[in-house]
């Protein structure tokens, strides 16, 4: 099993607190998780609040334990929300179905890892967790906003 090394969690988290900084987002929170969707790296910029280290773990964990980012579960709870509802509780409510979740992928499209990010609008967490992959020169292959 391939999986994301600390200092490519790091790297992602700094270009993702980049991308916040440039998109002036509130202060963010990035949880990086390795294929088997353990913690990697927390890190909280000042001013964040206290729940978003656990929404941007949820975020990272349910885009890892399904397979797509949190963006397409939340496209699926719209469309089949008894079936998220259902997955979220076998999860022990540790899913989050918006935007901000993605899968990181190398090369050859083998999954690496996940991200989540929380702090500022969905779709804001979501920009800023790609370009922090952008920035560890890792991939999400997926379509994202």
């Amino acid at each position: 099993m391939v999986n994301l090394t600390l200092q490519q969690a790091l790297t992602i988290t700094q270009g993702t607190f980049n991308a916040g900084k440039a998109q002036q987002s509130a202060p963010l929170t990035v949880a990086v998780l390795d294929s088997g969707g353990k913690l990697i790296s927390l890190q909280r910029q000042d001013g964040s609040s206290m729940m978003r280290p656990d929404i941007a773990v949820a975020k990272a964990w349910g885009a890892l334990a399904l397979g797509c980012s949190s963006r397409q579960l939340a496209r699926d709870a719209d469309s089949r929300p008894a079936f998220i509802s259902a997955v979220n509780v076998l999860a022990n409510g540790n899913m989050v179905p918006v935007p901000g979740g993605l899968l990181i992928k190398d090369v050859d499209e083998m999954v690496l890892g996940a991200v989540g990010v929380s702090g500022d609008l969905s779709d804001l967490d979501e920009r800023c967790a790609l370009q922090g992959i952008d920035h560890a020169e890792l991939y999400c292959s997926e379509e994202t906003l």
